[in-house]
């Protein structure tokens, strides 16, 4: 695996790569792997015969008052499980890479992401956006992967690439979960043992409502359930909600794909989550 911090030896070795007529897979990340970025490598190897993967804690995403500073960060871990995996390519870009003296270019995609997290974090999926558009010009990739955990981000990344004819395929990998159906996440290392058993509770309140729900339940009564749930075991709740798969408005006509998707904050931790309502 070769690891490049110098945008210039990155083109080089693009170059390369495109010249030999090689397909490229990027997975883009901020560190801190687990078992959920391992199954987009798994995925992504799959799909081509060179994969890259980028590690940037990216600083346009955190808000006033984040974690950014606390974000875990363990590259040569990271390294070592990456390189394990067989990557061709690790992209570790410093700050100034990519925010250079003078940068002043902000991506925004409406829609898709005002509400839910976009509410919650303003400007969130900006900084996302912004960054994930820089890597596929620095990477080239003909197809970049997701988790299905971050499901508005994934959706705010299929619209950019839509509406901006990027020519990149964007795959969606369902969530990774703990024995328990906890969603991995990097900031599950932020919880304290007492949180982590009670943090079990999403996963379990929104497949009960989806399960209500699917069965042609009142969504209303099953979301309000879900709260409920959460809040007896401790968290407090930003939002529980069903909403349109594709454009993740509350206005879901007959006939189309929904989703569940919860963010709440148990001890000092936010979590998201997220499931699709399979209809009966």
């Amino acid at each position: 695996m070769q690891t490049i911090r110098d945008k210039a030896a990155l083109a080089a070795l693009i170059d390369s790569w495109k010249s030999a007529g090689d397909r490229i897979a990027l997975v883009p990340t901020m560190g801190a792997l687990h078992a959920g970025h391992m199954a987009l490598v798994a995925e992504a190897r799959r799909r081509a015969p060179r994969v890259a993967v980028s590690i940037f804690v990216n600083p346009m995403q955190f808000g006033a008052g984040e974690d950014l500073e606390r974000y875990p960060r363990r590259e040569q871990a990271d390294s070592r499980m990456l390189a394990d995996a067989g990557v061709d390519l690790l992209w570790l870009p410093p700050v100034e890479a990519m925010y250079p003296a003078g940068f002043s270019t902000t991506v925004s995609i409406a829609g898709v992401s005002d509400g839910l997290d976009g509410a919650a974090r303003p400007g969130h999926f900006d900084g996302v956006a912004t960054v994930v558009t820089k890597l596929f010009n620095q990477v080239r990739a003909d197809v970049a992967l997701f988790g299905e955990k971050d499901f508005q981000q994934l959706a705010v990344i299929r619209r950019m690439v839509a509406d901006l004819d990027m020519g990149i395929e964007i795959v969606g990998v369902p969530t990774q979960r703990d024995d328990d159906g906890l969603a991995l996440s990097s900031r599950n290392l932020y919880l304290a043992p007492e949180d982590r058993a009670a943090a079990v509770a999403l996963p379990r309140a929104l497949g009960v409502a989806a399960g209500a729900i699917g069965k042609g339940g009142d969504p209303a009564a099953a979301l309000a359930q879900a709260r409920a749930a959460l809040a007896a075991a401790g968290f407090a709740v930003d939002y529980v909600t069903l909403v349109d798969a594709e454009t993740l408005s509350e206005a879901i006509e007959p006939g189309r794909p929904m989703r569940l998707l919860a963010a709440a904050k148990i001890g000092s931790t936010r979590l998201i989550d997220n499931i699709p309502v399979i209809t009966r």
